[in-house]
């Protein structure tokens, strides 16, 4: 090599494609083969050999159907976590059922999903194959985060009669690190929640249902009209985005499906909604994700006198969007997932209940 030359490291990602039906088999195998920095080392049929496959090539990524016969995709996913045998992409289908297997398994472990298409030949194809590859190299930078106890709010916390607003970004790795958050946020915080998690439609209503019953703060998905209440966590919905109005006697949310975004809820598009009605009594949270949707409105909180939170690389599953805010000078505090709660409770307060709450 001479003086000055620079040799470009080439990375080759190896993957285990698991799922019950040959064709589709054929088609991961095919669409994730056109990136040439990924190997499709084999292929399995149902759960059981995709675990004996996985121990045997150990590969970098396991892409892996919920649906499977001898061991369902769960199945594998609990034996394949506990083996560390690489870290695993969920493959969904677009139904109720299936929505709510996969918010499962992505608490269990799996780093993200993706939804397949409707069909073999589908107008849908191309998008799903640039999602797939771009999920397959996400999951090869993935961290495994080991858990970690949470810290729960401080007693004494301040009570208050001004109400703020959270707005929590979240993408890659969100379903299971959001449960170190939002389960340790007390019920009399004095604030809305708005979560936006980037989900296709039709994930966001099992995500928010699974989140209510693990939680002592009400979760609902966001329905155009609703009131904004303290106490409780708006769950964006997928493929709209949520926005903030004010009324004389109070807020109410926009589900709308515009401004058209590459990811749709926007953590962007709502935080600046809110950082519109709430100003200096915004707190914006950026947790992990790869891209940067929420970085630039972080950045606006901050300028505005809100407060922000952006997720440390010790536990983000991907450090894009926090990285994001953090370099642009957008967060005010760089904490671990396990620490987010009980600094934002410390920044809201508390309200005090009445006999009717």
């Amino acid at each position: 090599m001479g003086r000055g030359e620079i040799h470009e490291v080439f990375v080759v990602i190896r993957v285990l494609v698991a799922d019950d039906s040959a064709l589709m088999r054929l088609i991961i195998k095919d669409l994730l083969e056109k990136d040439p920095e990924i190997k499709v080392v084999d292929t399995a049929g149902n759960g059981r050999e995709a675990v004996e496959k996985a121990e045997r090539l150990k590969p970098d990524v396991i892409t892996l159907d919920v649906n499977m016969p001898e061991m369902d995709g769960l199945s594998a996913l609990k034996k394949i976590r506990e083996k560390k045998l690489g870290n695993v992409l969920m493959l969904s289908s677009l139904t109720r059922e299936g929505a709510s297997v996969t918010i499962k398994a992505l608490e269990l472990g799996a780093f993200d999903f993706v939804a397949k298409p409707g069909g073999s030949i589908s107008p849908d194809i191309k998008e799903f194959a640039d999602e797939i590859i771009a999920k397959v190299k996400a999951g090869y930078n993935a961290r495994d985060i080991r858990e970690r106890p949470v810290n729960p709010p401080a007693p004494g916390i301040h009570f208050t009669s001004e109400m703020k607003a959270v707005v929590i970004g979240i993408s890659t790795g969100g379903p299971r690190n959001i449960m170190h958050v939002l389960p340790f946020i007390p019920p009399d915080i004095n604030a809305a929640i708005f979560l936006v998690q980037h989900m296709p439609p039709g994930f966001t209503g099992p995500l928010a249902r699974r989140l209510d019953e693990r939680c002592a703060l009400k979760v609902v998905e966001a329905e155009d009209g609703m009131e904004v209440k303290p106490g409780t966590c708006y769950v964006g919905k997928g493929g709209y985005n949520m926005l903030l109005s004010s009324e004389r006697n109070g807020f109410r949310l926009v589900v709308t499906d515009t401004p058209k975004y590459r990811f749709m809820p926007s953590a962007d598009v709502t935080m600046d909604s809110v950082l519109t009605i709430f100003r200096e009594n915004t707190i914006g949270v950026l947790m992990t994700g790869m891209g940067d949707d929420g970085a630039g409105a972080m950045v606006r909180i901050r300028k505005a006198g809100g407060r922000t939170i952006a997720e440390s690389k010790e536990t983000a599953v991907i450090f894009g969007m926090p990285r994001a805010a953090i370099e642009r000078g957008g967060a005010e505090f760089i904490l671990p997932s396990y620490e987010i709660p009980a600094k934002i409770t410390e920044l809201t307060g508390v309200r005090r209940l009445n006999a009717k709450e």
